[in-house]
């Protein structure tokens, strides 16, 4: 990574950073997860019901394909642990698919080292009636 990245990155906390990786990869561009998910990682992927290690990661990512991340809201965070809640919007071929998530992230030295995400389905649109809209994010 430039050196410009690696001082922007010295300024984000873990939840910026974390958030940006995932807006970066399920766009398809894995250079932050790579920068910041230690090789070993090991995420609990609850719609398929496995582990999956970094290198399936993308896999599973294509099921958040046209897919717009809302905004983001810090749970608990410290060094060692990170939780965050999140909307998703998923654009389905007739009406979009509303999510709420909740990940639990790991770290160790510095890196994510388990990352678990709880999702559920919304049967409304979490931006109806607050001060964001999808567009904002997209």
């Amino acid at each position: 990574a430039s050196d410009v990245y690696k001082r922007q990155r010295e300024r984000m906390t873990k939840a910026e950073e974390f958030d940006k990786a995932s807006r970066l990869a399920y766009k398809g561009d894995l250079s932050l997860v790579h920068e910041i998910y230690d090789p070993d990682c090991k995420h609990f992927d609850h719609r398929f019901g496995m582990e999956v290690n970094l290198d399936m990661q993308s896999a599973v990512m294509s099921a958040y394909e046209n897919s717009t991340f809302g905004p983001y809201r810090v749970i608990y965070e410290n060094e060692e642990f990170l939780c965050i809640h999140r909307y998703v919007r998923k654009q389905q071929q007739r009406e979009p698919v509303y999510w709420t998530l909740i990940s639990g992230v790991n770290y160790r030295n510095g890196k994510v080292i388990r990352h678990e995400t709880a999702i559920e389905e919304l049967d409304y649109d979490p931006s109806e009636n607050q001060d964001w809209n999808w567009e904002d994010y997209e």
